[in-house]
């Protein structure tokens, strides 16, 4: 059982990265995207998230204590959350298609997509990645992962402002009943 706790985990993350990995090099021509300020804003936040949930290396400090106990149900838990919140961002990357870019950008040709899981939720690879990143809270259990969660969802939170103005000002009419009509977030309540 060591093992499994020790790979699956790992395992399912390395897979997704591999596909988004390849999955970007299929995407339509840029033709504006947010500056450099604008990125580190949320990008910084980002990679401090993901080292905290990555690496160990912080022996001594409360941030390696459990706030949950050790157990296999937390681990399944987290793991089952996992697997449904990284399926649910491939579900959405692969709806998005070639308008998808790891930098806020619009593409030419750029299409407002309303379909498959954006009919649910405006930014649905966020929403999943989310449930993804709070399957690995669970899964750890430590409050280090805790606080990578907040500094996370605090970055996208913060990119899908950069977002929502630029499919503001590329459909105005358009993104303006989208945003009425569907949530950024699930759960989280609709940003106006």
């Amino acid at each position: 059982m060591r093992y499994v706790h020790a790979w699956l985990i790992l395992g399912m993350w390395t897979a997704w990265l591999l596909y988004w990995g390849a999955a970007a090099l299929r995407t339509r021509a840029t033709i504006r995207q947010e500056s450099v300020s604008s990125r580190l804003l949320h990008n910084t936040p980002l990679l401090i998230g993901v080292w905290l949930l990555t690496f160990q290396g912080l022996p001594g400090t409360w941030l390696n204590a459990r706030f949950l106990p050790r157990g296999d149900e937390w681990f399944w838990l987290g793991a089952v959350m996992i697997a449904a919140g990284l399926l649910w961002s491939v579900f959405a990357r692969l709806h998005l298609g070639a308008n998808w870019s790891a930098v806020v950008t619009l593409k030419q040709g750029h299409e407002l997509i309303r379909t498959g899981p954006y009919r649910w939720t405006r930014h649905p690879i966020y929403t999943g990645l989310l449930l993804a990143i709070a399957g690995s809270v669970i899964a750890q259990g430590e409050w280090r992962s805790l606080l990578a969660l907040a500094l996370i969802t605090a970055a996208f939170l913060c990119k899908i402002s950069v977002e929502e103005h630029f499919m503001s000002a590329e459909f105005p009419d358009a993104y303006a009943r989208y945003r009425a009509e569907v949530p950024a977030l699930v759960p989280f309540p609709r940003q106006r």
